[in-house]
């Protein structure tokens, strides 16, 4: 499995939080950090982390000479499954608006946006970024995802983002959480699939969500 280091996430973090999720799995899976599309070429599961901004993280991505098109053949053209964490999700979008437009991999509909959190508890808008643990409400049909499998209603995850997606298709929104309204939180289009939190911070939540990719077939 191949863990795509765009200049920016929390690889070891990630790293160490793959190896409790293939325990739990009872499926063990060998994760490697990498630059080079050839890894990436072989690997069988992806993961895309990201963090800071998302014009950083695509000018990242364009940086590792073939690495685009390595993702667009591997994911788009063999089906090799994918999960974004965090800026890796929001990248999967069509654009996003921080620092500009930057386009994005368009693999998931919609751009991201500045959130525009509506009033808290005591009436003062909330506060930017949205930092923290927040309950997960699932979007998908009746049975949901198989990604959400085992995470039960008012599970709780860790975000840390100002900006997120906006203009999703109802059909590739997993769940949701709220922060001064409805704010996607994991999207799932195919064998594309994506966190807005980080799912290597989110303690048994992350850890089964992960789990969950270890072992979705879609």
């Amino acid at each position: 499995m191949a863990v795509v280091d765009p200049g920016s996430g929390n690889l070891a973090s990630v790293l160490r939080a793959l190896e409790r999720a293939s325990a739990l799995a009872d499926a063990p899976v060998e994760a490697e950090v990498t630059r080079d599309p050839a890894v990436v070429a072989l690997a069988s599961r992806i993961v895309l982390p990201g963090q800071g901004a998302f014009s950083a993280c695509m000018r990242g991505l364009f940086a590792l000479p073939g690495m685009v098109e390595t993702l667009e053949d591997a994911v788009r053209g063999r089906g090799v499954p994918l999960l974004g964490i965090c800026v890796g999700m929001q990248i999967l979008a069509e654009r996003g608006l921080e620092h500009g437009e930057t386009p994005g991999l368009g693999w998931i509909k919609g751009e991201i946006a500045p959130m525009a959190p509506g009033a808290g508890a005591g009436g003062l808008p909330l506060p930017l970024p949205q930092m923290g643990w927040n309950t997960l409400a699932a979007a998908a049909a009746p049975g949901g995802h198989a990604l959400l499998e085992g995470v039960g209603p008012g599970s709780h995850a860790y975000f840390v983002h100002s900006y997120a997606l906006r203009g999703a298709s109802a059909e590739e929104v997993v769940a949701t959480t709220d922060y001064g309204g409805p704010v996607v939180a994991v999207v799932a289009s195919g064998n594309v699939a994506g966190t807005q939190f980080h799912v290597e911070k989110s303690a048994e939540v992350g850890l089964r969500i992960l789990r969950n990719f270890l072992r979705w077939d879609p």
